[in-house]
């Protein structure tokens, strides 16, 4: 009844306007305010800040800046294994498998399409057909940057505006194309074993989602804004396995895919496997 209730209240609520709000709260430098929330944070999600590179929360110029906060080098290794696919980001896979006639599985008895998820591009979509992917869901106590699992050029990216369901497993598990419906940040890459995707997709309380090579954000556009990178030269974007991509304000979900035929997950890898970035996936 309770998972019922709170997954028709997101239907009816202002959805863009409680993100942009609890955003404002998170970037501000209020040093009472902003303190008061890292502390609150830190107990109700027993967060080790051992971890972390920087652990005095007054150090913080905002709630945002703690929740991005970078981790030690020497707490985060990077599998150097050849060919190794490392995971992007730490987090819980919520599904992992193959793409079937670009249908991606969501949960039980829901798929997304893969189609409309990466923006209605029909040649990129054909690049994925019955490939595989990999969703992994980031809660609050997660670290919020995300990596590239492998190292790769990158080709495009677009943003894509939508709703701001909350990306949970409530969520996941009862409202239809989740993921085709919320925003998101679709990134290709060229590596040299094929394209690799890496979507980085919002959520209700998510205040922005952020890429190293774009210095503007994404928050408040209405329209798919899609921009093509060179392959080489001055604007070319090449980042190393490992590398960061970007980063949430708040939490939400990553996809990662691949064309069909060209990697494998590792066989340990299920839906709820705890991950940490840097950790092997796969291989090619």
């Amino acid at each position: 009844m309770g998972k019922h209730i709170f997954v028709t209240f997101q239907y009816i609520i202002p959805q863009h306007f409680i993100s942009k709000l609890i955003g404002k709260l998170a970037n501000s430098k209020n040093p009472r305010l902003k303190n008061f929330l890292i502390s609150y944070f830190l107990k109700f999600y027993e967060i080790n800040m051992e971890e972390a590179l920087e652990q005095d929360i007054s150090k913080f110029d905002s709630f945002n800046a703690f929740f991005i906060r970078r981790l030690k080098p020497e707490k985060r290794s990077i599998c150097k294994k050849e060919q190794s696919i490392v995971c992007p980001v730490d987090g819980e896979i919520s599904q992992i498998g193959s793409i079937k006639e670009n249908k991606v599985f969501q949960a039980k008895g829901r798929t997304f399409d893969l189609f409309k998820f990466l923006g209605g591009d029909e040649n990129l979509c054909e690049e994925f057909q019955n490939g595989l992917f990999s969703t992994i869901y980031l809660s609050p106590k997660d670290y919020h940057r995300v990596h590239v699992p492998f190292s790769g050029t990158l080709r495009s990216m677009c943003y894509i505006p939508g709703k701001l369901f909350s990306v949970n497993h409530a969520t996941v598990d009862s409202v239809d194309n989740l993921f085709d419906k919320n925003e998101r940040l679709v990134t290709i890459f060229d590596t040299t074993n094929g394209p690799m995707a890496i979507i980085l997709v919002g959520a209700m309380i998510v205040a922005g989602i952020h890429a190293v090579w774009y210095e503007k954000d994404f928050k408040g556009q209405r329209k798919i804004k899609k921009i093509h990178y060179p392959k080489s030269g001055a604007k070319s974007v090449t980042l190393q396995k490992g590398e960061e991509l970007g980063h949430f304000e708040l939490g939400s979900t990553v996809v990662i895919c691949f064309p069909d035929g060209k990697m494998k997950w590792e066989k340990q890898l299920k839906s709820g496997s705890d991950v940490q970035m840097g950790q092997m996936l796969g291989t090619f």
